[in-house]
């Protein structure tokens, strides 16, 4: 199985790996899956990884799907990053989540990230905190730049 996700790996065939979020049942090759489309995935990867994240059984596969939504950076990830962060069961995936928000830098999850500021969690908590920040921060830089126009 290695050598074919090495050719896989190296054709950057998605649909391989898609294939393998979606079939396979080891733990290990669903995250190693998830992790390899942070390195080839596209604007089309998001419809899937969005699916895993609300619906894999295993908060490993979740939190890395969210991990790898924040790195992608794309802004259709978002309503999916925001269920997660206020409604997955596991508080690291609930942080992955409010990290990913605050990378991907959209001020949509501003008041999604304000709620999780009220987790039970103090790792969460942490982290929705400082995406606020860095939204902050975004929004800031912004208004400098138009201002310099």
């Amino acid at each position: 199985m290695f050598q074919e996700c090495d050719k896989a790996f190296d054709k950057k065939n998605v649909e391989y790996f898609i294939n393998l979020l979606q079939q396979d049942e080891s733990i290990s090759v669903r995250t190693r899956a998830v992790c390899i489309l942070a390195d080839i995935g596209n604007e089309a990867v998001i419809p899937v990884l969005s699916e895993i994240l609300k619906n894999d059984k295993t908060s490993l596969v979740r939190h890395e799907a969210a991990f790898t939504l924040g790195q992608l950076g794309y802004v259709e990830s978002v309503p999916a990053l925001i269920d997660a962060m206020l409604s997955d069961s596991n508080n690291v995936v609930r942080h992955e989540s409010a990290v990913a928000l605050g990378s991907i830098g959209d001020q949509s999850a501003r008041n999604a990230l304000i709620d999780a500021t009220n987790d039970n969690d103090t790792l969460v908590v942490h982290s929705a905190f400082s995406s606020l920040l860095n939204l902050d921060h975004l929004q800031l830089n912004l208004k400098i730049k138009s201002q310099r126009n």
